[in-house]
């Protein structure tokens, strides 16, 4: 990630603020004392006035400042200039040329009216694209998967089995050398926004269609949202421009986000910065994943194993993953980690050397010589644990762990794993009281595996239809 980059600008905000809300800057007709740039002008600030404590970015909708001509623009300037410099602008142009007229659009953009990025229509390839990326620290959203009715029409389109959409989400990313580019993604058709998430994992969704255009908004963020609780941009306008109070308002859709969304607190913020990659490339470049007929524990078939015990013998993977698992234990309140024998028993050590917290563990065998400790370490009852392991698949081999830990008079409520593979576990656990944490899942994992050439389209589908049908 570059230093300066639009991306770790925008991420900076929505930590500082905890907010993922985009106020939109759509200064209606309607809504104006008369119909003047100067009117669109001052309602914009008087918006901004009042919300931007609970803002991440401002979206400006640069037709509404257009239609006034040259005076229009002029507004349009101000009101960007208006905004705290924490903020970033987003101008909503759609632009969609090539060569220099791109280039033009873009200094228009960043240069004469300094938004921060732009909206851009990928219609045109790369071309259309490239011109908004040469300028350092400004950002590029390339719809992609839009909000209106008749969006289907071509974006449904099916290119070798994939709709174009998909084939946008993943031209972006191969763009996104310089950490500047997120997508523009509707939140009417949940579907889509499911499969752009596990198809590009890291990049930042701006979400369109909440409130006015019918997008559920709890509905949306649990189908877009990053594993770090991070990554959608949700966009609200009218409902917030046309509130007798705009600040109460945008408090409260601010609010309704961080109650669906996992708090910065108790997710790890390394992955925000890129450990995502690094842990999937770690466990790949150890060998614990691999592709082919399985069968697992349960005696389930499985076209990808996961063996996290050969972390053990790769001292820089192992150190990978215990970073990134340190992160995900800041904001949960425990004692002691309890790792899981066998694989749980080196991760949780390595997580509690870099943690710097006390580990003990419940033993599989319970010994009938010595102190006959059913769990090992320094503990007392009463104390709280954090339940660590390398998986979780159902969820249901948690709980002889469990069990073991409360006969000894210690308290559970977090379990904490590598690699969530999504069937089931996380239900499971919550109907008994228990919390799951990952650091990731294999639905996150497997885009990058694809990006890296770990794996081959093939493969990845072959596995997201199995968790597809195992949940």
């Amino acid at each position: 990630m570059n230093a300066g980059s639009f991306i770790q600008r925008l991420e900076r905000r929505a930590l500082t603020a905890n907010t993922l809300l985009c106020v939109g800057l759509d200064p209606h007709a309607e809504m104006l004392q008369d119909n003047t740039a100067a009117a669109a002008r001052d309602f914009c600030k008087h918006l901004i006035d009042r919300t931007a404590e609970q803002a991440c970015a401002f979206k400006a909708n640069s037709a509404f400042f257009e239609a006034f001509g040259a005076d229009g623009i002029e507004a349009l300037k101000d009101v960007i200039d208006y905004v705290p410099d924490d903020i970033p602008v987003i101008l909503d142009a759609k632009r969609g040329d090539i060569a220099s007229t791109a280039e033009a659009y873009a200094r228009a953009a960043f240069e004469a009216l300094g938004a921060a990025a732009v909206t851009v229509n990928p219609y045109m390839g790369y071309d259309a694209v490239y011109p908004f990326l040469t300028t350092p620290g400004k950002g590029v959203f390339v719809l992609c998967k839009t909000s209106n009715p008749g969006a289907d029409v071509f974006q449904n389109l099916l290119i070798n089995d994939k709709p174009l959409y998909e084939v946008v989400a993943q031209q972006v990313m191969s763009w996104n050398d310089g950490d500047n580019l997120g997508l523009v993604v509707g939140a009417t058709d949940l579907d889509a926004l499911a499969r752009l998430r596990a198809v590009a994992p890291r990049l930042w969704f701006l979400l369109p269609g909440v409130g006015a255009q019918g997008g559920d908004l709890r509905a949306a963020l649990l189908a877009g949202l990053r594993v770090d609780g991070m990554g959608l941009l949700v966009t609200v306008s009218r409902s917030i421009a046309k509130a007798s109070d705009p600040g109460a308002e945008a408090a409260r859709v601010r609010e309704l986000i961080n109650e669906i969304r996992p708090t910065r607190n108790t997710h790890p913020r390394t992955l925000i910065s890129g450990s995502l990659e690094r842990v999937a490339l770690a466990l790949a470049q150890s060998g614990c994943v691999q592709f082919g007929e399985f069968t697992l524990k349960s005696g389930e078939q499985s076209p990808v194993y996961l063996d996290l015990r050969r972390l053990a013998s790769y001292p820089e993977a192992m150190r990978t993953v215990a970073a990134a698992m340190a992160e995900l234990l800041r904001g949960l309140q425990f004692d002691h980690i309890a790792a899981i024998p066998y694989a749980g028993l080196p991760i949780g050590t390595a997580t509690a050397l870099s943690f710097n917290c006390s580990m003990i563990y419940p033993r599989r065998e319970v010994k009938d010589y010595g102190t006959k400790a059913s769990v090992e370490g320094v503990y007392k009852p009463g104390d709280t644990v954090v339940v660590v392991d390398d998986l979780a698949t159902k969820g249901n081999a948690k709980f002889e762990a469990i069990e073991q830990l409360k006969a000894a008079g210690l308290l559970v409520k977090d379990v904490v794993v590598v690699i969530d593979r999504e069937q089931g576990a996380a239900a499971t656990l919550a109907a008994a009281g228990y919390k799951l944490h990952r650091v990731t899942t294999l639905r996150h994992l497997l885009p990058i595996w694809e990006e890296h050439r770990i794996v081959n389209e093939f493969q990845r589908r072959v596995v997201q239809d199995y968790l597809a049908h195992s949940t």
